[in-house]
């Protein structure tokens, strides 16, 4: 994909491909160019983007796994001329057992020699906030939420203080509202006394979106290390990243639109059955090889003739028996590697128009039909999450977090991605 060259001001390691993508799109639609990189040596080339964002798989995998995929990202990200780097997680700060999202705050310290991190979660606007440090997903504990049923990162701590102290041997502090609601000078003094206290890393509410306002004016002019979710992380970017026009790629491709369903939980699960097109669902428990269920699949989509879905789901029960039989990390990773066979096979066949429900099937996904980047599209029918990549011609994609998005959002996806325009 070519773009006018230009250096970067900033480079994104988001630790899914959902995020990633919903961040370049609010980002597209300030009108600041970014590339969605799904692979390091995505970025060689000319970009003429902005911003550079790394769609890394870092939220669920083991943590030195994790470590080494982010330094990957870092070699790649500075060798393209980025000046700053920052680390988005999600907006409920989703992390493994041992916690991925303070070893990644201790890399970005470490490299940069600069310490404390700011560090914010939330997501105002979709019901995520963090108010005196504690985290919300729709208005009640994220404790009390469908979060806490997450198959591979349940959140049990609402303190998010004391949730990230877990994972870093380093001092969190927290900004909370009342001081960032007196503006940028106080809770630049409330950072100051913390960092001479010995905090390593600090937290910022977000309890509104100006809480993230003074924190983004804050993380701009200290150019100290940032790790947080999509608000903080697009604010940062707003103020480093010139406005820069540069042409999307061709058209959209046309034909049907493959759905590929591998969250699971009462969300996808509604979303599944408000659909008007045919539905397989593969059974993780089925004794027969990968290779088998995948060939039965793929031809039961040719017998189509247009618009389907192809899943892992399933209920409460079935989640437990697979889990139950296999594992909670094996039992994703199963499901994943046969969507992303599917896919690969469907792509071999001319499919050109994929819809994926799940961060890390997206990234499972993406990477099995070989695209090495993308551009987003601006916030549109489907809200966030439609990008156009090339592989061999254009694919158009939207992928979305499982637990995002109406109960009708699957249907708006085939019926907007059947349409002979995007964005």
């Amino acid at each position: 994909m070519t773009m006018q060259s230009a250096q970067p001001a900033l480079g994104i390691i988001a630790d899914d491909f959902t995020g990633a993508v919903m961040v370049a799109g609010m980002l597209e639609g300030h009108g600041i160019c970014c590339a969605v990189l799904f692979r390091p040596d995505g970025a060689d080339g000319s970009f003429g983007a902005a911003a550079l964002i790394a769609a890394a798989r870092s939220r669920t995998v083991p943590l030195d796994a994790a470590l080494a995929e982010i330094a990957d990202w870092d070699l790649a990200l500075t060798g393209a001329g980025c000046g700053r780097l920052a680390y988005k997680a999600c907006a409920s700060f989703d992390s493994t057992a041992r916690g991925n999202i303070g070893p990644a705050a201790d890399y970005l310290a470490e490299r940069s020699g600069r310490r404390p991190v700011l560090m914010s979660a939330g997501f105002p606007r979709f019901g995520a906030t963090v108010h005196q440090g504690y985290l919300f997903y729709r208005n009640r504990l994220v404790t009390d939420s469908i979060k806490r049923l997450d198959p591979l990162t349940p959140m049990e701590d609402p303190d998010l203080v004391r949730f990230l102290g877990r994972q870093t041997p380093h001092k969190v502090g927290l900004v909370g509202h009342l001081t960032l609601h007196q503006g940028r000078a106080t809770a630049e003094a409330a950072l100051a006394r913390l960092a001479a206290e010995g905090a390593g890393h600090v937290l910022f509410d977000a309890s509104d979106d100006d809480d993230v306002t003074v924190t983004a004016d804050l993380a701009a002019a200290l150019d100290l290390p940032v790790v947080a979710s999509d608000p903080l992380i697009v604010g940062l970017a707003e103020r480093l990243c010139p406005p820069r026009a540069v042409p999307l790629p061709a058209a959209p491709p046309s034909g049907p639109v493959a759905v590929l369903a591998g969250s699971t939980g009462p969300v996808v699960m509604g979303q599944l059955a408000a659909l008007e097109h045919p539905v397989l669902t593969l059974d993780l428990l089925d004794p027969r090889p990968p290779r088998a269920l995948v060939t039965e699949a793929l031809d039961w989509a040719a017998r189509q003739g247009g618009s389907f879905a192809i899943s892992t789901a399933t209920d409460a029960e079935g989640l437990a028996r697979s889990q139950g039989a296999l594992g909670a990390s094996a039992a994703a990773r199963r499901a994943e590697d046969l969507l992303a066979q599917v896919a690969r096979g469907l792509q071999a066949r001319g499919h050109r128009r994929f819809a994926v429900s799940g961060g890390e099937t997206s990234g499972a996904v993406v990477a099995a039909l070989g695209l090495a980047a993308a551009r987003a599209l601006p916030e549109g029918p489907l809200g966030l999450g439609e990008c156009l990549a090339d592989a061999d011609g254009p694919v158009w994609l939207y992928l979305k977090p499982g637990k995002l998005g109406g109960a009708d959002i699957l249907l708006q996806a085939i019926r907007h991605g059947e349409g002979t325009q995007c964005g």
